[in-house]
């Protein structure tokens, strides 16, 4: 099945900059730019690290304030993070102030691994790069969202081409593929029921899938050595 690469949605035309840039000129690119974040690179192109407006937003909150009377004990000096939230306070330079190490993805990777990254780390961009760790793009959210614009005949003929017809080998009448605004609804009977698995398994990739599947025959209870009797989709089964 083919799958949407992270290289097909990413920018290729990135604002970066480097250890030593100072405070106020990454607040001003990232005001000129309209972005919110930037890779941090070194001279060979190698991504050390990643900028945003939250780290920006950290040294600023946790400068110390003037015009605030000194409390005799700061409880937030006490809390996990505070050394580092600390040294950010007075950090001047990018390299001072990003956080590393920098999640990265690679061109090649689909766009559920990255949104499975974004997701988990919860960010909002990833650098990425090529075998030597050099920057090529960035991926935000709204890139990744790019794959939800495909069109319902579009994912339809999908489902039938890559999982009806490729990996089942079934015939496309077999079951009755329905797609509304991109959720994928797939309605029949299979032959065996070591088939739904791999089908659920397939069609999940699609984006927004909703399975009903029934079988004429319950294969669950077969021996080990039955195993070669089974067909074409405990090949697969034993693939995922």
């Amino acid at each position: 099945m083919k799958h949407s690469k992270v290289g097909t949605v990413m920018t290729g035309d990135v604002v970066t900059v480097r250890h030593d840039t100072p405070f106020k000129e990454v607040a001003r690119l990232l005001e000129e730019h309209r972005i919110s974040g930037v890779p941090v690179v070194e001279d060979d192109g190698q991504v050390i690290g990643v900028l945003s407006e939250t780290d920006l937003m950290v040294r600023q909150a946790e400068a110390d304030d003037p015009y605030e009377p000194a409390p005799r004990v700061r409880w937030r000096r006490l809390l996990p993070g505070a050394r580092q939230r600390a040294a950010k306070a007075h950090a001047r330079t990018a390299g001072q102030l990003m956080s590393r190490p920098a999640l990265t993805v690679y061109a090649d990777h689909t766009i559920a691994e990255a949104a499975r990254t974004m997701a988990r780390h919860r960010v909002e961009r990833l650098p990425v790069v090529d075998e030597d760790e050099r920057l090529v793009g960035i991926v935000t959210r709204r890139d990744l969202l790019q794959v939800f614009l495909r069109s319902d005949a579009e994912i339809r003929r999908e489902v039938i081409d890559a999982v009806l017809v490729d990996t089942l080998w079934l015939a496309p009448q077999t079951l009755a593929v329905e797609v509304l605004d991109g959720v994928v609804t797939l309605r029949g009977q299979v032959e065996r029921r070591s088939e739904i698995p791999v089908a659920v398994r397939m069609t999940q990739q699609v984006d927004g899938v909703v399975d009903k599947l029934t079988y004429r025959f319950d294969d669950s209870h077969l021996r080990p050595s039955d195993e070669a009797l089974k067909g074409v989709a405990d090949d697969w089964l034993r693939k995922l």
